[in-house]
């Protein structure tokens, strides 16, 4: 995909939630950098520092981190015109303890921190839009918390099957597992009680 066809899309995922002008478009293409990722290639690593918003163009990616017994625990799945990110480390400055990984070639749109702040001043249609989507996803965290807690397996994979309609069948059954909180046995058996 061609770079003024990445931008085109990014600006008009950006324009269905706030309206950028002309200028703000030129803005904002100025600060943006085009990142492409190997399947499994890491974004962001433990130690090291999210500096950049970034934006799915093509591919899918993860973000997880592993516990002391070093078993993977996926926190964000995302795939095309979706953020993905350690918001964390990117909205304290503190080193990450998080992977973000792509699970395809994956084309990415980054925004640089303190460009994408100093932007902020000059269009604030984009700071809105970054409000708008921080706020969304501490929404979809806290309701990923309640469901984890109040929920069955059962419950739990029938909503990733509703939210998540496009991925199922491009992420590994592990990851899938991993993200609901199961094993991958477990999750065979969910399917097949599911069909």
């Amino acid at each position: 995909m061609e770079i003024e066809d990445q931008i085109a899309l990014l600006v008009e995922h950006i324009n269905k939630d706030v309206t950028l002008s002309k200028t703000g478009i030129k803005k904002l293409s100025s600060i943006l950098q085009f990142k492409t990722l190997h399947k499994k290639e890491l974004l962001i690593e433990p130690g090291s520092t999210a500096n950049t918003m970034n934006f799915i163009v093509q591919g899918a990616m993860r973000s997880y981190y592993l516990d002391e017994n070093g078993q993977e625990h996926t926190l964000q799945l995302g795939i095309e015109q979706w953020w993905i990110n350690d918001l964390y480390s990117y909205l304290s400055g503190k080193a990450s303890r998080m992977y973000v990984q792509a699970l395809e070639r994956t084309w990415l749109i980054q925004l640089p921190k303190t460009e994408l702040e100093e932007l902020y001043h000059h269009v604030p249609e984009v700071s809105n839009f970054f409000r708008i989507k921080i706020q969304s996803a501490y929404v979809a965290l806290q309701e990923r918390v309640i469901e984890n807690m109040s929920e069955d397996a059962y419950e739990r994979y029938n909503n990733f099957r509703n939210t998540y309609k496009n991925i199922e069948q491009r992420v590994p059954q592990y990851i899938i597992a991993s993200y609901l909180g199961v094993t991958p046995e477990f999750l065979s058996y969910l399917r097949k009680k599911h069909s």
